[in-house]
């Protein structure tokens, strides 16, 4: 008896467990060691190549402080040096379009080590000759969640939602203060960019609407998305004599893009806006999310008539999508049409 009270107590402790500390298990900002205290200027130079990223800062609607990467590419590249962000290329020609690309991360580490894959990104957009992009500008905004890197606070969905809104206040905010109130050129362009429980960060601000009027979103990129954090319970415990993924009714984090898309579509519908275009980009050796997840993401979009292009980065593991050159194509390939898809609709 005394042997199987101790089990009973021990099956009861760790699901207690589970639902009381279930932002910290979901949100990792201090992993690995050294993540909190990771500088910009330790990726400079010849890892992120010509890219000149600076650091910004930012406060969310409940006043909490937040860290961003940010830098500006102008298309095509030979128009100024990248980095300086002017408001017109080297012929004195203002942009007809500034895209802006906010992207959010995935559970752990921080910004500063993902700038070099993403340096190489945008070189290959700013280098390709696929579409007629000058002259542009294209504004990248890495935006770091409460808690992680340098930011203040701690890290829950609800304070998530609150950064992801205060990074596209700040993006409304520098283009009015480049351009001005009343320029109708360039055209802003708005993409969002989310890595694993990142997508579940996009998805939600799209889902909500709470964006600035003249800034809404053209397009998402879903690096590895899940369908939702009750998913993924079913996903990482299968076993039946397991309760975890019995306990979803007491989650605090949902993160569900498959709810979403379904929001957002009828949010447009109802606005009378168009569509966001959905480009997933899902690694082909995903060990952390199967491959079914975005088989029903890409059928949810079918249904809901979203625009929706799905590629496979082939021998990629979960967190290895844009490390991989055939992943970084991919994710250019992918601004690229988005970009087309926007110019197209405007």
């Amino acid at each position: 008896m005394t042997f199987g009270g101790l089990l009973v107590a021990l099956y009861v402790w760790k699901c207690l467990m589970l639902v009381v500390f279930q932002n910290k298990i979901i949100y990792m900002p201090s992993f690995p060691p050294n993540s909190r205290s990771e500088r910009i200027a330790d990726y400079a130079g010849q890892q992120c190549g010509d890219i000149a990223w600076a650091d910004e800062r930012t406060k969310a609607a409940d006043g909490t402080d937040l860290a961003m990467a940010v830098t500006t590419v102008p298309l095509p590249k030979g128009s100024r040096r990248i980095g300086a962000g002017p408001a017109a290329d080297s012929d004195g020609r203002q942009p007809k379009a500034h895209v802006y690309i906010l992207y959010f991360q995935g559970n752990a580490s921080s910004i500063p080590p993902r700038l070099p894959g993403l340096s190489w990104v945008l070189r290959a957009v700013s280098d390709s000759k696929a579409i007629d992009l000058s002259p542009m500008q294209l504004t990248f905004v890495c935006l770091s969640y409460r808690g992680f890197w340098t930011s203040r606070g701690r890290p829950s969905e609800n304070g998530l939602r609150l950064d992801a809104e205060a990074g596209a206040e700040w993006i409304s905010r520098y283009h009015k203060q480049k351009y001005g109130d009343d320029s109708d050129l360039p055209v802003p362009i708005l993409l969002v960019w989310g890595q694993s429980i990142g997508c579940g960060v996009a998805t939600n601000l799209a889902a909500t609407g709470r964006l600035p009027t003249s800034l809404p979103i053209e397009g998402l990129i879903l690096e590895t998305p899940f369908l939702s954090v009750k998913a993924m319970l079913e996903t990482l415990y299968p076993q039946k004599w397991l309760p975890y993924k019995r306990l979803w009714p007491f989650l605090r984090n949902h993160l569900d893009s498959e709810s979403n898309l379904g929001l957002i579509a009828k949010r447009c519908r109802e606005d009378g806006k168009k569509l966001p275009s959905i480009h997933i980009l899902e690694a082909e050796r995903d060990e952390i999310v199967p491959r079914e997840h975005g088989d029903l993401l890409c059928q949810k979009c079918i249904d809901l008539g979203v625009p929706a292009v799905r590629d496979t980065i082939p021998v990629a593991f979960h967190n290895e999508a844009i490390a991989r050159g055939d992943g970084k194509k991919l994710a250019a390939n992918a601004i690229l049409q988005l970009i087309r898809r926007a110019l197209d609709s405007s």
